[in-house]
């Protein structure tokens, strides 16, 4: 993913990153701080970045079907 993802600043709410096979997350995420709804299900994820816990107005965080050890 691109490095300039949190770029995309607090105006985005909904983003969906469904099936993209991705096994990491950047921590530049934690930027969304718009965000409400994050759609990461069908991938690679084996952990979730503590910058994600910036993201306050998030009410839906979609993680099913991934390889999540921590």
């Amino acid at each position: 993913m691109p490095a300039g993802l949190g770029d995309l600043g607090p105006e985005l709410k909904f983003l969906s990153l469904y099936g993209n096979q991705i096994s990491e997350l950047p921590t530049e995420l934690g930027a969304l701080t718009g965000l409400t709804e994050l759609d990461l299900s069908s991938n690679a994820i084996t952990s979730v970045p503590t910058e994600l816990g910036a993201l306050t107005g998030l009410t839906w965080l979609y993680l099913d079907n991934n390889d999540l050890t921590s």
